[in-house]
C-alpha cells in the first residue's frame, strides 16, 4: 500500500480578528485548568473536516499506554488490506501462554482454556476492551514486533510517536511506560488518517471506527462533561497508580460529531500525575468541556 505522508500544521495565529481572540481565551481557560491541575497535560485539538486546530504543551513525549493499541489496530489491518492476513481467520493462543494477572476481559470470557480466536476478535478485545493478552499477541505473533509497528507509523508519517514495548514489558519494567510515547500532535494525526481513510480500505478503516465506537461507557472522559448523545470514537489509556498515588499516564484520544455535524479531533494526555482516578477524569472532561463549548455554542 501506498504511504502517505500526513503533514500537521497548527498555527493558531494564522486566525485573525474576533475568531483569533476567542481562540486564545479559549486556550487561556484550557491552560488555567492545566496550571491547577498539576503534572504534565498535553491537549491537542483539530478540526476532521473543517480548519481549526492547535497543541498546548506538545512538545512533551506523554507515556501512551493504551493508547498504543489503536495504532497497532492500523498497522495490524495494514497486513489485512495487503492479503496477508484475514479478519475471519483464526489463531491458537495455548492457555499457558495467557498472563492471567493482567487485565484480560477475553480469559475472563473464556477462563481456563486454550482459545482459537479471530483476527477481528482479538482486534476488538484489544481496541474495545483494552485486553493486554490480545495486544500482546497481535504485536509478536501477527504484527512483526513493536519496531516493525513503530516504522510503519513513521513511513506514514507519523513522527512524534514511539512504540517500542510490549504490555508484558511494561507490567514487569514500570520504567518502560515511558518508552512507549506520544505527542498531542501525533495523535491528531494518527485521528486524521483514520477520519480521511489514508492508510487503509475502506472496510478495514470502517472496522477500526466501529471497535473505537463500542469502547464501554464507563470509559469516557472527554465526553463526561458533553451532551449525552454526543459521537464519540476513541481510545484511551491508563497505567494505573503507584504507591504515592501517582498515574504515569491517564489518556483520552478521540473524533467527537458536533451538533453541526462537523468533526472535531481532541486529545488530552496526562503524566506523572497525582490520583485518584476521578481526578484525571475531571480533569479531561473539564478540558473537553471547554473545547466543546467553544466549537459547538459558541460558533
Amino acid at each position: 500500500m501506498k504511504y502517505i505522508i500526513v503533514a500537521l500544521i497548527l498555527i493558531p495565529q494564522v486566525m485573525f480578528g474576533q475568531e483569533n481572540k476567542s481562540l486564545v481565551q479559549l486556550q487561556e481557560k484550557i491552560n488555567h485548568i492545566i496550571d491547577t491541575a498539576g503534572g504534565k497535560i498535553g491537549v491537542g485539538v483539530m478540526g476532521m473536516d473543517f480548519k481549526t486546530g492547535f497543541v498546548i504543551n506538545g512538545n512533551h513525549e506523554y507515556p501512551m499506554m493504551s493508547v498504543f493499541k489503536f495504532p497497532i489496530a492500523f498497522a495490524v489491518l495494514d497486513k489485512v488490506d495487503k492479503g496477508e492476513l484475514k479478519l475471519n481467520q483464526k489463531f491458537h493462543m495455548p492457555k499457558e501462554s495467557l498472563d492471567i494477572n493482567t487485565y484480560s476481559p477475553m480469559i475472563k470470557d473464556f477462563p481456563n482454556q486454550d482459545l482459537d480466536v479471530t483476527l477481528a476478535d482479538l482486534l476488538m478485545y484489544m481496541v474495545t476492551k483494552s485486553d493486554n493478552n490480545a495486544c500482546d499477541f497481535l504485536i509478536t505473533k501477527v504484527a512483526g514486533g513493536p519496531a516493525a509497528i513503530n516504522k510503519y507509523l513513521h513511513r506514514a508519517g507519523v513522527k512524534d510517536i514511539a512504540i517500542a514495548y510490549t504490555e508484558g514489558a511494561m507490567e514487569k519494567d514500570k520504567s518502560l511506560q515511558y518508552k512507549n510515547w506520544l505527542k498531542p500532535g501525533g495523535s491528531l494525526q494518527l485521528l486524521q488518517l483514520l477520519f480521511d481513510q489514508k492508510l487503509l480500505s475502506k472496510s478495514n478503516n470502517d472496522f477500526l471506527f466501529q471497535i473505537m465506537r463500542e469502547l464501554p461507557d464507563g470509559s469516557k472522559r472527554i465526553t463526561v462533561q458533553l451532551p449525552a448523545e454526543t459521537e464519540l470514537f476513541h481510545k484511551t489509556g491508563y497505567s494505573g497508580m503507584n504507591k504515592q498515588g501517582m498515574m504515569a499516564a491517564f489518556n483520552d484520544m478521540g473524533i467527537v460529531t458536533l451538533p453541526n455535524g462537523k468533526h472535531l479531533a481532541i486529545s488530552v494526555f496526562l503524566s506523572d500525575f497525582q490520583g485518584p482516578l476521578d481526578r484525571g477524569i475531571n480533569v479531561i472532561a473539564a478540558i473537553s468541556k471547554e473545547i466543546w463549548d467553544f466549537y459547538a455554542i459558541a460558533k
